[in-house]
């Protein structure tokens, strides 16, 4: 999945405004305007399973801005601080490092978690509401550090899955 198409999903699973989209990436450090924001939510024509008798039917579009990885990271970095508010560093806490050399499926499970202050348990149950059946232990590979033993990369399927949960859960 494309980072735009997870925005796309995310957004609607959580009714985000145009404005507050444009504040939330503010708050991770990336200054879009609200008209950018709009092009950065426009599906592009790759991102659409058609057959090639119907190319005329998706005009492409050269507007779009693609969403990189950092700017995706920024603006989940932004909605943790807007759902939770912004945390000051403990005394003798070493600065994090901005960005994560992760897969974008994982830290969009661990981050969403993290802003949306859900238990395993609930993403557990967030998970089998869209039918996809996950265990404990897996979940907790996903959420783990890259690098550690246990460590599991997130495949597209638990990320679309997880996304089309939380729009069962928060819009019904």
């Amino acid at each position: 999945m494309e980072n735009n198409d997870i925005l796309i999903r995310l957004r609607y699973a959580l009714d985000i405004k145009n404005k507050d989209m444009v504040e939330i990436f503010k708050l991770g450090g990336v200054e879009v305007t609200k008209e950018e924001v709009l092009k950065i939510l426009t599906k592009s024509a790759d991102s659409y399973d058609y057959e090639e008798d119907n190319d005329e039917d998706i005009a492409e579009n050269e507007d779009i801005i693609k969403c990189n990885n950092r700017m995706f990271e920024s603006f989940l970095n932004g909605l943790i601080t807007f759902k939770r508010g912004k945390q000051d560093p403990k005394p003798g806490q070493p600065e994090r490092p901005a960005f994560s050399s992760e897969s974008v499926n994982n830290i969009l499970l661990k981050k969403v978690k993290i802003a949306l202050a859900l238990t395993s348990e609930e993403m557990i149950d967030i998970l089998a509401a869209a039918g996809v059946t996950i265990t404990k232990g897996e979940l907790s590979a996903i959420l783990r550090k890259k690098g550690h033993k246990n460590y599991k990369e997130c495949g597209d399927k638990y990320a679309r899955n997880f996304l089309k949960g939380l729009a069962i859960r928060y819009r019904g």
